[in-house]
């Protein structure tokens, strides 16, 4: 084998592999050898067909297996004779093989960037310390009043007005024809003022009285979440079948049993405000990994690979998937695409990469390691989370070596972060007024 590297960036390189053309020979003598003992051709007694029939035959196949069996034995030779870091799959694609030439291919690979000692210390951060505001608690019960608000029809006989619920059925039409994405449905529940389908839909109903049929005319822009209906005008016919109205319950401690296992609207509030100290808690200490990422990435630049790249944005795309998948809709139902969702979160991806490079280069650096009450401790704590017996989470990892070494990883990514925190001072700072608030009951 003869082998040269040729440097594409600092992560990628190509292979310029050579297999000499006696190895070549060598190695079709062998392919028609066992051939010979395994064909079973008319005329010839097994093991007796001579060369010039079997090339007639078979010359192709056997050009094609040789050629594989020669691209993937040279390249696992390369490989390790290189000592590349590869990361990924190499990238290949072997041309014909010429029996009477050496057998020339390249190969391209990704490594793994080489990333300098980490300096990690003297990093100036601050945390965000969240005050729950007894407003945000008004606001959380508010939200749960509405969602045991039971919809009545109205008494009066009056039009459509702001705030108001329609129930109705309409059909849309583009180019005054059927349209799939706006097919006719019935019983359909709007809150006008909400825009569920769009604004200028409900500013068109109001003023249009109960038990009637109407004409709805909407421009869609261009950005437009619905890829399907954006930039396009639809005309709705709509009847309105019934206007409802919002029936509040009191916020008191009769409404408190109707959310969960609680006696007294006290007990509901003290759970609000557990979940929001939770949610702050939470995001309190992403803004902070935020902060140390951004620092570190500032004393050490690197090239991401497109391999880690391309494995993130899998996991972003995937999670967007099951995401929708739980509320049985499709990306193509909201307006995505993989595609789509690949160009607005390819530099999250990217930076995704970068943090779990850097980490794993302090981890490499510190030789931190996990400590066996550590990784009981981790999948203790995923039992908890996906409710079951810790034997079984263990049960699974044992018949999978692999995804056991990523969890670990995932440990000593967290030892990581810990290791960088205590080695900073890290500053408090009360958050900026007017902050939404993240929990929730």
């Amino acid at each position: 084998m003869i082998l040269s590297v040729e440097d594409l960036s600092p992560v990628k390189k190509m292979l310029h592999l050579e297999v000499p053309q006696a190895q070549v020979v060598s190695e079709l003598d062998k392919a028609y050898d066992e051939l010979r003992r395994t064909a079973r051709i008319k005329g010839f007694r097994n093991g007796k067909a001579p060369r010039s029939v079997l090339e007639r035959l078979y010359k192709k196949d056997v050009l094609s297996d040789v050629a594989a069996r020669l691209a993937r034995d040279t390249l696992l030779e390369a490989l390790e004779e290189s000592k590349l870091p590869v990361i990924g799959t190499p990238r290949l694609d072997p041309p014909d093989l010429d029996p009477g030439a050496a057998y020339r291919f390249d190969v391209t690979v990704e490594i793994k960037p080489e990333i300098a000692d980490i300096d990690f210390k003297g990093l100036e951060l601050k945390k965000t310390v969240y005050e729950i505001s007894d407003g945000e608690i008004e606001a959380q019960l508010a939200m749960l009043q509405r969602n045991l608000a039971k919809l009545k029809p109205i008494e009066e006989n009056r039009p459509v007005a702001q705030g108001d619920y329609v129930v109705m059925d309409y059909a849309g039409f583009f180019e005054d024809k059927p349209y799939n994405e706006t097919a006719p449905t019935t019983d359909f529940t709007i809150k006008i003022g909400e825009g569920t389908i769009h604004k200028d839909f409900d500013a068109q109903l109001v003023g249009v009285q109960g038990g009637t049929e109407t004409e709805v005319k909407v421009d869609f822009p261009a950005d437009y979440f619905n890829a399907k209906l954006a930039g396009k005008t639809i005309t709705f016919q709509v009847t309105v079948k019934e206007i409802r109205a919002e029936d509040l319950p009191p916020i008191d401690d009769a409404m408190a049993p109707k959310l969960g296992p609680y006696q007294t609207l006290e007990e509901l509030k003290a759970v609000i405000r557990s979940n929001l100290e939770a949610g702050y808690t939470r995001r309190s200490e992403q803004e902070l990994h935020e902060a140390i990422f951004k620092a570190l990435a500032a004393r050490c630049s690197f090239e991401v690979p497109e391999t880690l790249v391309e494995a993130e944005m899998e996991n972003i795309i995937s999670d967007a998937e099951r995401s929708f998948g739980a509320r049985n809709m499709t990306l193509d139902q909201v307006g995505l695409s993989r595609d789509l969702l690949a160009a607005q979160y390819r530099s999250t991806a990217v930076e995704q990469a970068r943090r779990h490079l850097i980490l794993d280069k302090i981890i490499r650096q510190e030789n931190l390691t996990v400590a066996e009450d550590a990784l009981e401790a981790g999948l203790a704590q995923m039992a908890k989370a996906y409710d079951q017996p810790v034997q079984v989470i263990k049960d699974l990892y044992r018949h999978n070596p692999e995804g056991l070494e990523s969890f670990k990883h995932s440990l000593l990514e967290k030892e990581a972060i810990k290791l960088i925190m205590n080695e900073n001072r890290i500053e408090s700072v009360p958050a900026a007024a007017g902050s939404p608030a993240e929990g929730e009951s």
